[in-house]
């Protein structure tokens, strides 16, 4: 009889640690119930290296969270959703881009402030945004230039 209360009381302790981990990642992660966020959309032609989960910063410090990434099927562009900590408010002109950290990092979104007196609310969309910058397009087009400064049609 000794053993299963024993048995007992270990599983109520690993349930006890599990239930620990899953409130850590999901505050970890930004995940909650709603409570003390909002949602902002932002279209983009890409987010490449963006996933759900991902940091959405401001002035380097992080606000919000990234919430989900679809195709609009008529613009084919990405539409991603975010939640911003409601107590961060946001001008209306403000902009919105992919960002890296460093060559080899991960990738998140950035929003710049701007300066209009006006703030985005729940559901509004932020309408200035630059897409994700690939590095191999980027090495191709200056391994591709001729730095010669001669040119090959003649």
């Amino acid at each position: 009889m000794a053993s299963h209360a024993a048995e007992t009381l270990i599983g109520a302790a690993v349930l006890a640690v599990a239930a620990g981990f899953l409130y850590y990642a999901s505050t970890a992660a930004g995940i909650s119930a709603g409570s003390g966020q909002y949602t902002l959309t932002a279209k983009f032609r890409s987010v490449e290296g963006l996933d759900v989960g991902s940091d959405v910063r401001l002035a380097g410090v992080k606000i919000g969270t990234l919430t989900g990434v679809s195709l609009d099927q008529e613009t084919y562009r990405a539409v991603t959703r975010m939640a911003v900590n409601d107590t961060v408010q946001i001008p209306d002109d403000s902009d919105v881009k992919v960002a890296t950290d460093g060559l080899l990092g991960g990738a998140f979104l950035e929003i710049t402030a701007g300066g209009s007196p006006f703030m985005l609310e729940d559901g509004d969309e932020i309408l200035l945004t630059q897409g994700s910058v690939s590095l191999i397009n980027l090495l191709m087009k200056f391994v591709g230039n001729d730095s010669s400064g001669t040119s090959n049609s003649e």
